[in-house]
């Protein structure tokens, strides 16, 4: 009996990685500004300053794990949503506000996981 796969055979990165990651990298990206906005308030808004180490700190390493997806490392995956969400608890904790850039990362997050991690997960590597 002849096996059927649904998913692509190919390693080659598809428009609809590329589109995907880009999406995720822009709301990351727009994370990173409003950050940097609030730091350049921070007198103003009465923010602690280690705050802003630990969450450029995230930032970064938020960007870390998406050029590592873009690599095909699972390291990436698991890093990413575990960062992005401690990335909007530590706003809503030290500052009361609820990111939509955050969320939408996430949705987005589940979005490319659908369209582009499940089926090219054998190529991802530790």
């Amino acid at each position: 009996m002849e096996e059927y796969s649904y998913f692509d055979e190919d390693p080659k990165k598809g428009w609809g990685f590329i589109l995907a990651f880009a999406a995720l990298l822009l709301f990351t990206v727009m994370g990173f500004g409003i950050d940097l906005d609030e730091y350049l308030q921070h007198d103003y808004l009465n923010i602690p300053g280690a705050y802003f180490y630990i969450v450029f700190t995230i930032d970064a390493l938020m960007v870390i794990s998406l050029i590592l997806m873009f690599f095909y490392r699972k390291i990436g995956i698991f890093s990413f949503p575990a960062l992005l969400v401690l990335h909007f608890f530590m706003h809503n904790y030290y500052l009361s506000t609820f990111l939509y850039t955050d969320v939408t990362n996430l949705f987005l997050f589940t979005g490319f996981g659908m369209l582009a991690i499940i089926p090219k997960w054998k190529f991802f590597r530790w």
